[in-house]
């Protein structure tokens, strides 16, 4: 059994009502609008969002595949989260050879990742390396008090704000940015009653 850290996302072991798997399961559902072809799910976690793209995009993917660092979670993904589309690899995020070993992919998912990332530029690189011309990233991370500053989760280098998130891509041809709380979603452009937590982002090549 996957051990619970507290920070990961476990299906099984969370009631259908936590917050957390809501927030999280949101994205996956959200994202499977604008997946196609050969998708990638950079830093998966558990294999649930993984499971998700290959079981309700299986019209319009040729294969989705799950990376994590976490030995126990890639092996608790592949016990757990089957399907003929999807197929779980360890590996780093930051691991400069990780486009040779991959190859390309039409879409890049990669929710909740960044912030846990201590070699940022690397990161944004693989992505960028390994998404083909046209293609789609989309990823998502929770706001902070921003780069270099200590945050109040033990699991996170630092939280971004909303401008050095916006900041991240400047080499792609198109950027929309999104904001999340809870299940909702929405346009970063419009009129929030409150502060949105979280921040998404679909960028093409």
């Amino acid at each position: 059994m996957l051990k619970d850290t507290g920070e990961r996302v476990i299906p099984e072991k969370m009631k259908i009502t936590n917050e957390l798997l809501i927030e999280h399961m949101a994205r996956y559902h959200f994202a499977s609008d604008f997946v196609h072809g050969r998708v990638l799910d950079f830093a998966s976690g558990a294999g649930y969002g993984t499971h998700i793209i290959a079981k309700k995009c299986k019209d319009k993917v040729s294969e989705v595949v799950g990376v994590d660092i976490d030995t126990e979670a890639v092996k608790y993904a592949q016990g757990t989260f089957y399907h003929p589309l999807s197929t779980f690899i360890e590996g780093d995020v930051t691991d400069s050879t990780v486009p040779d070993k991959l190859g390309q992919f039409d879409c890049i998912l990669s929710f909740e990742t960044i912030e846990h990332v201590e070699e940022e530029s690397q990161f944004l690189a693989n992505i960028y390396q390994m998404l083909k011309p046209g293609g789609t990233l989309i990823l998502s991370t929770p706001f902070g008090e921003g780069r270099g500053v200590p945050c109040g989760s033990p699991f996170h280098v630092h939280q971004l704000r909303v401008d050095e998130f916006k900041n991240l891509f400047p080499e792609y041809i198109a950027k929309e940015f999104f904001f999340q709380k809870g299940a909702l979603i929405k346009p970063a452009d419009f009129e929030a009653p409150e502060k949105m937590p979280l921040g998404l982002v679909i960028c093409k090549k």
